[in-house]
Parts: C-alpha cells; sequence; structure tokens
C-alpha cells in the first residue's frame, strides 16, 4: 500500500492555532460508515450520539513540561525536548542545535531570577521567548545560586541525545513545572497563554509529551451529563511521544518502522471491560492513543489482559479490529500512522471524503482542531 494513497493538500489557514472555546463548541463530524452519511454538528451534540451503557474509554495520560530553552557559553538560544523515558532519570531527548552537545558534556540548570532579568533586558528577549530557567557557563556569570539541576550527555546520535539528569521523577517533576514549558506541535506558532488548554480535564499520570487531543472537547460540565445519561467512564494510559507529529516517509507503508509507547491498564478495569465486551456494549475509544491501548492488550478472542509494556501497533487499512467499535478522534496530519488508523477503522475512500468535506466546510485541522465521531466500524 503506497504512502502517496493517504496524503491530501491543506489550506494553511485551517490549521488551527489556538483551541475553541467553550472546549465543547469545536465542530463534530459525525460519519456513518455502513450508511455513508456525514453529518456536521457541534462537539456537545455527542451528548445526542451516545447512549446509556455505551462505554467511553479514555486516556488519562497528563502532558509534562517537557521544552526548555536556554543558552550555553556562545549565548544562542538552544532548546532542550524531552522525547521519551528511557529510565527513572534518563530520557531520549532532541536538542537544537544539536553539535556542541557531545557526549559526556554536563549542562547545569539554574534558577535567579535577579539575575536572569539583568540578562532578559541585556539580550533584549521579549517575555514570550523567555523562560524563567536557563542555562549558563557558571564561569561566567557571578552570585549564583547553585544549580536546581544537573544533566550529563550520555550517548548521541545525529539530532538525538540520551541525556540523564540528577533527580528522580517526583522532584524532576517539580523543577521542570518551575522552568520547562507544555511543548506544543511545531505546527502550532502561537503562544498558548493558559497551558491547561493542552491538558484532558481528567489528566492525572505525567509522562506525555504531548496530549491526547481529541480528548480537549470535553468539558467538565459535559462529561457529568453522559454520566448522568448512563454512559460509562473508563480510564487507561498511554504516555504520547514525540513519534506522534513525525510523518511517514516510506514508499510503501508497510516497510515504516513504528515507534514504542508506554501503555498500562489496569485489572480492574479490564475486568470490567471484558464484562462490558460479553454483555454487547458499545466500546468507545476517544482518540488514537486509546485505540493503541485497546487495541494492544486483546487477544484474538476479544478478550483484554491486563498489564503494562511498550506498544509498537501500527494500524492500517487490512487490520483485523479485535475491540474497539466506534471512536472519537480529530483530523489528522498527511501521510500519518493516525490517518492510516483511522482508514483502517472506515473505508479509506469515506475517510478521504471526509476530510475533503472538513476541508470545504472549514473544519479546523491537527492539535486544537475540530472532532469527528466514526459510529460504526467498517474496516478495510
Amino acid at each position: 500500500m503506497k504512502l502517496s494513497e493517504f496524503n491530501y493538500n491543506l489550506p494553511e489557514e485551517l490549521i488551527a492555532q489556538t483551541p475553541s472555546t467553550p472546549r465543547d463548541h469545536s465542530k463534530l463530524m459525525i460519519l456513518d460508515s455502513k450508511k455513508q452519511e456525514i453529518k456536521d454538528k457541534h462537539f456537545y451534540d455527542i451528548l445526542d450520539e451516545l447512549w446509556e451503557n455505551d462505554v467511553l474509554v479514555l486516556n488519562k495520560t497528563k502532558v509534562i513540561n517537557a521544552r526548555l530553552h536556554f543558552r550555553l557559553e556562545n549565548w544562542k538560544i538552544w532548546e532542550i525536548l524531552l522525547h521519551k523515558q528511557l529510565w527513572e532519570k534518563t530520557w531520549d531527548c532532541l536538542v537544537y542545535p544539536w553539535k556542541k552537545l557531545k557526549p559526556w558534556k554536563e549542562i547545569k540548570f539554574y534558577l535567579d531570577q535577579e539575575n536572569l532579568n539583568f540578562w532578559f533586558s541585556e539580550w533584549k528577549l521579549s517575555e514570550s521567548q523567555s523562560m524563567i530557567g536557563w542555562v549558563f557557563d557558571w564561569t561566567k556569570l557571578n552570585n549564583l545560586n547553585p544549580p536546581i539541576l544537573k544533566a550529563e550527555i550520555k550517548e548521541i546520535s545525529e539530532k538525538w541525545r540520551i541525556i540523564e539528569f540528577d533527580k528522580w521523577w517526583i522532584e524532576f517533576l517539580e523543577i521542570i513545572n518551575k522552568i520547562w514549558e507544555i511543548p506544543l506541535p511545531p505546527y502550532i506558532k502561537e503562544k498558548l497563554d493558559n497551558p491547561d488548554r493542552y491538558q484532558t480535564i481528567w489528566a492525572e499520570t505525567e509522562g506525555s509529551a504531548a496530549a491526547p487531543t481529541a480528548s480537549l472537547h470535553f468539558t467538565t460540565e459535559l462529561l457529568e451529563k453522559l454520566k448522568q445519561k448512563g454512559v460509562i467512564i473508563e480510564k487507561v494510559l498511554l504516555h504520547i511521544w514525540l513519534w506522534t507529529f513525525m510523518p511517514v516517509s516510506t514508499d510503501n507503508i508497510k516497510d515504516h518502522k513504528m515507534h514504542w509507547e508506554y501503555i498500562e491498564l489496569e485489572k480492574d478495569v479490564a475486568q470490567r471491560l471484558n464484562k462490558y465486551k460479553k454483555q454487547k456494549k458499545k466500546i468507545i475509544a476517544v482518540w488514537t492513543t486509546a485505540i493503541r491501548v485497546l487495541e494492544s492488550m486483546s487477544d484474538e478472542n476479544w478478550t483484554i489482559h491486563s498489564g503494562s509494556k511498550e506498544t509498537e501497533i501500527f494500524i492500517y487499512p487490512g487490520y483485523k479490529w479485535k475491540f474497539v467499535d466506534s471512536i472519537i478522534t480529530n483530523f489528522h496530519l498527511p501521510k500519518s500512522t493516525l490517518l492510516m488508523l483511522v482508514s483502517s477503522f472506515a473505508w479509506k475512500d469515506f475517510i478521504q471524503k471526509a476530510y475533503n468535506h472538513a476541508i470545504k466546510n472549514n473544519y479546523r485541522f491537527f492539535s486544537f482542531w475540530d472532532a469527528m465521531f466514526i459510529k460504526n466500524k467498517e474496516q478495510n
């Protein structure tokens, strides 16, 4: 199957730069792949599409402040972006520019607001370009407090670095919440005024470098109305890493090497999901991350298993679905594995028709995008 089959032309003005306000006022496209029907709604209309005993499966991951802008001794602005946690204190990171961050180089992170204010003024950095935490060559700057975080470059691979920090998880999170920032996807150019808008309302377990963005449409009030209607809510865990934003580059999609992501499914949740499946309740996965958990932990007998592991599941047309009955998702990047996933769930030609309809009707695309609800699985 060719990569070109999953390409489309998107006008740049349809790439959403800011989220809808309120969250549930974004557009919602209702797709019925069996009837080949498309309806235009708003996300709050999902209340009319879900019924008592439907099972809504959410990803409870929470985005961490995974991006830091800083200066080294040459005073150029550098960037570290946490990609994937390898061990307790060790991360696979993307750095830019990358040439001087060589193995065994130590980086020290300082927090000193008085001196930083001076340097902000000296270097004419606007507040929107600056963080309160920076890295300095400490021999060139006097009267700094001790570093609050140290990091050592362990391995190097082109733009990637394996970096070991000197703090354990809880303390590490406290520090990066002070001096780092939420990493927005590269196609979002505008500054996000409220970082909480890139978190789901049910975010619990910290560890993602990106948000499960179809979940960003839910408000507390909407979720409560769904519960009152009898919709069952279950939560699973998948930590989203930067590979999510990387397009497929192989001409034959079967040659693509899928990325790994950490998933976790608790025993009691798995038991309830199996019970719901036997009772023929509809399993509705919210965003592709919940799909990856449910399909990765299921076997050919439509039974789901508890546990934790890393998954590299690659879902594209021809995949035999095991557990998911309907999905709530968004509009995905051209040539992406996520577009291939939804093209497997519904007929590929029908998904192409839906995307053309979205472009024609000015739907907003990508992370702060509008949504679609694919009601009936019709895999191809």
